[in-house]
């Protein structure tokens, strides 16, 4: 199972090149950070002194981006008001590489939440909303035309802010059956009956029982409650997210929990419901099974409430996340495009990129104390590995003793090293050129001039870095002493 989500996530290996269209409420969410250090003198509330200030896509926009960092461009549709805030959310769609063709802009204010943060505590939301206004005929027209049969699926975001009434969504939803197209849906409220002929429907807890009118939760109550939703409305699937306790699966028949391992701190869960949903399509459009999807959606969900806000899912994140949890030990041995992905989206988060490179025959701890004092100095160590063609260009026929596929497997058990790539040229200047080091990094047995890429890091405004060496420790002399 593993080995199969690996490659799907890795390698992208999608049947279908159709689009995904994301329609729903779109957002903005706002973010106020800042310090408390007093209490105000005229009320008893904090002072928070503001150090930052953050806009981020929220609602159906932030499904869009959970797509988009899987590795499929969606078609967003969704409405902004004709303010301030519906510039800047119009921009930042823009800025993700983002169609605003299908944006509707319409009279009153763009939802915006404005979350005040002290820390990691949420000391206020502030919300400017106007509910109730959506899109008019001639436009449901147009959204309505762009269910055809070059998409593979559809993924709605209902918030309940008024975009997506019962009439409009029974027009999705049918255009949708008529075409065979699958249709997701995250809903809100209590109004089952605007969701019939859905696929799939993806309620946390409190939204079920919104769905089902219970106010006492009660498992069984809630399962019998939800079959019975799904018999009655036609939904194929209802996948209740139930955090911590995983996914519940539940059909007209059945009902199955598939239990999430992740046990991470949890700083925000706003956005989890969005990258659940957009890893079931992404599921769905890779036509992975349902068992495999929901496991899937659960690493997916642990790794965006681990974060601070409203943060997408990334495909290199879900990769990791994948090998952690399932292969015991996060694969670290990197193609050069794989590697320069994870640098871009490194450098996005602001750290601090190293670099080295060696043969590692036969690993001692003259290497160990090497590769740990390298990590100390960047927050990713990134290890270029001679092939066994260019060591014994290097050090004649008889080396390597250890082939380069079992020396990348046994580096990548150290802790101090992030990511190994296996170059095959006499020297790694070619690699030093497509990674662009922040910290090159060798041993002191090397002068400064003699370093390859010194010269050229200079032009990037890196720094060199070398390495006190263990007196004595190396792997010639250990083969040396076997022989």
């Amino acid at each position: 199972m593993s080995d199969h989500l690996i490659n799907l996530v890795k390698h992208q290996f999608l049947e279908s090149k159709k689009g995904c269209l994301v329609i729903g409420d779109l957002m903005l969410d706002q973010y106020i950070f800042g310090d408390v250090d007093r209490i105000s003198p005229e009320a008893p509330v904090p002072i928070i002194k503001k150090n930052k200030h953050l806009n981020r896509i929220g609602g159906a926009g932030n499904v869009a981006l959970n797509l988009l960092g899987l590795g499929i461009k969606p078609i967003l549709i969704g409405n902004i008001g004709n303010d301030n805030n519906g510039q800047i959310l119009s921009s930042l769609i823009k800025k993700h590489n983002l169609s605003i063709k299908g944006l509707i802009k319409e009279k009153g204010p763009t939802t915006t939440k404005t979350r005040v943060m002290a820390g990691h505590h949420q000391i206020a939301r502030i919300d400017d909303e106007q509910i109730g206004f959506g899109p008019n005929e001639a436009n449901i027209k147009k959204i309505v035309k762009y269910i055809n049969s070059d998409l593979s699926c559809i993924v709605i975001s209902d918030y309940n802010k008024g975009f997506l009434s019962a009439s409009f969504l029974k027009r999705i939803i049918q255009q949708a059956n008529r075409k065979k197209i699958p249709v997701l849906i995250d809903p809100k409220g209590k109004d089952a009956a605007k969701y019939a002929g859905a696929t799939l429907i993806t309620p946390n807890k409190k939204e079920a029982m919104e769905l089902t009118g219970l106010t006492n939760f009660d498992k069984d109550l809630l399962d019998t409650a939800l079959r019975k939703i799904s018999k009655k409305y036609k939904i194929n699937s209802i996948v209740m997210t139930q955090g911590e306790d995983g996914i519940r699966h539940i059909t007209s028949r059945k009902t199955n929990t598939y239990s999430t391992s992740i046990s991470k701190q949890v700083y925000d869960v706003s956005g989890a419901g969005d990258t659940v949903i957009s890893t079931l399509a992404y599921c769905i459009i890779a036509k992975l099974n349902l068992s495999d999807s929901f496991k899937l959606a659960n690493l997916a969900a642990g790794i965006v409430i681990s974060k601070l806000g409203t943060v997408p899912i990334k495909s290199e994140e879900l990769l990791d996340e994948i090998e952690r949890n399932f292969n015991g030990q996060k694969n670290k041995i990197f193609s050069s495009k794989e590697l320069i992905s994870k640098i871009i989206s490194l450098r996005s988060q602001g750290q601090t990129i190293g670099f080295t490179n060696g043969c590692f025959d036969i690993l001692h701890s003259g290497h160990v104390t090497y590769l740990e004092k390298a990590k100390s100095q960047v927050d990713y160590l990134i290890l270029g590995l001679n092939s066994d063609s260019s060591i014994k260009t290097i050090k004649g026929k008889n080396r390597p003793i250890v082939s380069e596929a079992d020396r990348a497997r046994v580096l990548c058990a150290l802790e101090s090293i992030d990511a190994v790539i296996v170059f095959n040229e006499s020297t790694p200047i070619k690699l030093i050129k497509e990674i662009k080091p922040d910290v090159l990094i060798k041993g002191n047995d090397y002068t400064p001039k003699s370093v390859v890429g010194a010269k050229e890091i200079k032009k990037w405004k890196g720094k060199l870095y070398l390495v006190p060496l263990l007196e004595g420790k190396s792997s010639s002399k250990i083969i040396n002493k076997i022989k």
